[in-house]
């Protein structure tokens, strides 16, 4: 399987570059804007997020600062005209795993591209294996008595803290932390447990999840 690339640019004909010279090794998906950008990394996922600053709508840095308080993670290679060494700190302080700024070497984007990935999603980690669960991180495939099961961004890390801690109970604030890295958002736990138990358990006859009154949520 390819590795997913996200690529933001308000500028078509680079967009229509970088997705050409891109395509030849990953899989691409080109937006013009950050409107659709963040709905389409909680429903399909990315390994990487390449994007301009100086966008219509949503500065860039901001628009990845926003994804980061949402517990989105995906690794950011931000491609933009904005170089002052303010800048580019304010770019690494938001959220950024690489900064190149305009005009740009293509093959030294794309060595740098590789370098992130390489960081970001190793090719070694293990099948996670609970029950009749079968959890796959370098695709992020999930799978259930052998059905795979579509989870967003968000669900997947929520699977995989509860998974790799069964049997303990989490509190609302530890997973707020873990997987959002926000705690201001706690009805966003309720909500996303039920979507994550609707997924992995449609007929409630199994059970994983036990959710303790005041507490918080056990995987059993």
């Amino acid at each position: 399987m390819k590795p997913r690339i996200v690529i933001v640019e308000d500028e078509r004909d680079l967009l229509e570059l970088l997705e050409y010279h891109l395509a030849k090794e990953y899989e691409v998906e080109g937006f013009l804007d950050t409107k659709m950008v963040q709905q389409f990394l909680e429903e399909e996922g990315a390994d990487l997020l390449l994007l301009d600053r100086n966008l219509p709508g949503q500065e860039g840095s901001e628009f990845v600062q926003r994804l980061r308080k949402e517990g989105i993670d995906t690794p950011v290679i931000f491609l933009t005209a904005k170089g002052s060494e303010e800048q580019i700190e304010e770019g690494f302080v938001r959220g950024a795993d690489d900064y190149i700024t305009k005009p740009f070497n293509i093959k030294e984007l794309i060595f740098r591209i590789k370098a992130v990935l390489r960081r970001t999603n190793p090719k070694t980690q293990e099948v996670v294996r609970y029950r009749d669960i079968e959890i796959h991180p370098v695709s992020q495939e999930v799978y259930v008595e052998g059905r795979l099961v579509h989870l967003s961004q968000l669900e997947y890390r929520l699977l995989i803290e509860l998974v790799t801690n069964h049997h303990q109970v989490l509190s609302r604030d530890y997973l707020l932390d873990r997987v959002w890295g926000d705690s201001t958002q706690e009805r966003s736990v309720n909500v996303a447990i039920k979507r994550l138990k609707d997924k992995i358990d449609p007929d409630k006859s199994k059970n994983y999840i036990e959710s303790i009154r005041g507490v918080g949520y056990k995987f059993c």
